[in-house]
């Protein structure tokens, strides 16, 4: 590919990114959507960004879930139910293991 002269438009390029990205965000989107109601396992990386009343941590799809921040301690995990979603963000509460028996 090194050898080829770059003869296509900065223009050109920017929109076939824009267009990827786009579609990107939609069908990570989707993706996040499916997942709203569940419960998933999170282990707790830390206050959240954005927000310190929140902690933010990993599924182990690598997806972020923000939660109200409670009486937890990062590097443990927690069972989340999905509440809603962004299409980079999975928004939670956390479930105690009595809420999870009588689910």
């Amino acid at each position: 590919a090194r050898r080829y002269k770059d003869d296509i438009p900065e223009e050109v390029k920017s929109k076939r990114l824009t267009e990827i990205i786009d579609k990107q965000s939609k069908h990570s989107l989707q993706r996040s959507k499916e997942m709203i109601g569940q419960v998933v396992e999170v282990l707790v990386e830390g206050p959240s960004k954005r927000n310190p009343l929140d902690y933010c941590g990993r599924t182990s799809q690598n997806k972020m879930v923000i939660f109200p921040r409670e009486n937890v301690e990062v590097g443990e995990y927690h069972q989340v139910l999905i509440k809603t979603c962004t299409s980079a963000t999975l928004l939670g509460q956390l479930v105690g293991v009595q809420e999870l028996v009588n689910a």
